[in-house]
């Protein structure tokens, strides 16, 4: 499951408002299906610079993923890589082009349903839904990295000389 953070948040949430407010939208197209809309508002791409990134790769977006390399920087993997930078892993990529992750599926307003992967506004549902469960968990996310950083804070103070210390060794 999809890292819980702000800026993945925001980008479903955005990308749900683009495709509400028109953005152009072709489940069959790269530059404007589900996820080609999402890395538009991720990237600060062009549909037709996704398009042209994707067609550089073989197959649709789950396969894209599922063959990412992050070492080769390709332009298909420079599409990919942009989605992982905002928490996003392979999984999530195909869950979200085919609309199937039953966690989000779960949480849908009115229950649980199945959604049509090539219907604009079952997209926009399953984006705002997704971007809601993910900032549900958030605290979860904070609550976690404190704990860490409170064990690393206090592991450093038990290794930092005290002000006698210091003193002694200067001495």
């Amino acid at each position: 499951m999809a890292y819980p953070n702000i800026k993945l948040i925001e980008a479903l949430r955005i990308t749900a408002q683009r495709l509400k407010d028109g953005a152009p939208y072709a489940w069959g197209n790269h530059g404007t299906c589900n996820c080609g809309n999402l890395v538009q508002v991720v990237a600060g791409y062009t549909k037709e610079e996704v398009l042209k990134y994707a067609h550089t790769g073989i197959g649709e977006w789950t396969e894209l993923a599922m063959e990412y390399c992050g070492v080769t920087k390709a332009p298909a993997d420079l599409l990919i890589s942009k989605l992982e930078e905002v928490g996003l892993t392979p999984s999530d990529i195909h869950n979200l082009e085919y609309l199937e992750d039953r966690d989000v599926l779960d949480r849908l307003p009115g229950g649980f349903r199945w959604l049509s992967r090539n219907v604009k506004e079952d997209v926009v549902v399953y984006f705002e839904t997704f971007a809601q469960y993910l900032e549900d968990r958030l605290p979860d996310t904070v609550v976690m990295r404190m704990d860490k950083l409170m064990q690393e804070t206090e592991a450093i103070a038990a290794n930092t000389p005290k002000e006698d210390d210091a003193a002694a060794v200067l001495v």
